[in-house]
């Protein structure tokens, strides 16, 4: 069962990756760097299952951390990035 559940997994994976590299947006990017991570720790419980050591979540809870933050800042410079729209004056 935990095969199957891996080579899934690594499909996401490979998905991700390609979604990473074509692009074509910025925004694209961040939705496939959430699916890695995601990825990363859906490999971490799936190892905590498998060894019965629960070390794996606490890699798995720095993994979400850390995917959470990159996240925040990727949009963040994302949103510096684009050009300022000014509202329209009344």
């Amino acid at each position: 069962m935990i095969v199957i559940l891996v080579v899934l997994v690594l499909g996401a994976v490979a998905l991700g990756v390609i979604r990473f590299v074509r692009g074509p947006a910025d925004a694209d990017r961040v939705v496939a760097l959430d699916i890695l991570f995601s990825a990363a720790v859906a490999m971490c419980a799936l190892a905590a299952l498998a060894t019965r050591r629960v070390l794996f979540l606490d890699i798995a809870i720095g993994l979400i951390l850390i995917g959470f933050v990159a996240t925040l800042a990727w949009a963040r410079l994302v949103e510096m990035r684009r050009p300022m729209k000014r509202a329209p004056e009344p």
